[in-house]
């Protein structure tokens, strides 16, 4: 007798009742929310006000690269002059922005946090029909492995940036001020957040079936395997790091601070 399987039905799990939870399971998606609603609401503002992004040698992580023509002095490659209308922060922002988006961690918390899809186990949900990731926009998110090559290359820039940061205005090298360690940090801890990332765990060792054949890329796999713990954590940490590097870059350009300099 042959037995037929069929796929799962797509309708939500029916609970009489609004909830079946007695903790206070509302507060996580409710923090959630509230984080990410205001670090948006601060990178959109900081990426169309197209000013105090630059203070040489560094620059806000949301204007690198600087490609516009109406890139501020030294800050930029001058290579888009037809965009002009544009912030160069709107120019690049695609790429960061698809891997976030996309990212595994942060569409669990904005499904929960704005779309209550689900909200949480045990607890009734709005929607009466389930098509998960299958339609348009959400099949989108099934470009997330191509993002993650992408927000690679941005993390090599924003490392050449660091690096840069150890010049003083003249150009010179040796030179290092909190500044430059703002960088380092932002652009290290991006590092960590990319490479934790499951699309990269799957790269390096998703698709072997035997690991005793690829020892190099197994102890890859295990180093990133265990990086990939600390994911969610380093999803936030960099949303933060993110926003304060850009806030200190904005505060030593405008002149409201000055750059303590450890190295002269």
């Amino acid at each position: 007798m042959t037995q037929v399987t069929q796929a799962p039905a797509r309708d939500r799990a029916r609970i009489a009742e609004r909830t079946l939870r007695k903790d206070p399971w509302w507060r996580q998606p409710a923090i959630n929310a509230a984080a990410l609603a205001v670090v948006v609401i601060y990178l959109t503002w900081a990426s169309l006000v197209n000013a105090d992004y630059f203070w040489k040698p560094y620059i806000s992580p949301l204007y690198s690269p600087c490609l516009a023509t109406t890139c501020t002095q030294d800050s930029g490659f001058d290579w888009i002059p037809w965009l002009t209308w544009l912030s160069p922060a709107i120019i690049i922002i695609g790429g960061p922005m698809g891997f976030r988006l996309t990212c595994y961690y942060y569409r669990k918390a904005y499904y929960r946090a704005f779309w209550r899809a689900p909200a949480a186990c045990a607890v009734r949900e709005p929607h009466a029909k389930y098509t998960g990731e299958t339609r348009f926009p959400l099949i989108l998110q099934n470009l997330h492995r191509y993002f993650f090559w992408i927000a690679l290359a941005f993390n090599v820039i924003l490392s050449i940036d660091a690096v840069i940061a150890f010049r003083n205005h003249a150009g010179q090298w040796g030179h290092m001020g909190l500044g430059t360690l703002v960088l380092i940090v932002n652009a290290a801890l991006l590092w960590g957040y990319s490479l934790s990332c499951h699309a990269c765990r799957h790269a390096v060792g998703g698709r072997l079936k035997h690991f005793s054949k690829h020892p190099v890329r197994y102890w890859m796999w295990t180093r990133i395997t265990k990086l990939n713990d600390r994911h969610m954590l380093l999803a936030w940490i960099t949303l933060g790091t993110l926003v304060l590097t850009d806030f200190y870059v904005m505060l030593v350009s405008s002149g409201a601070i000055a750059d303590p300099r450890f190295v002269n």
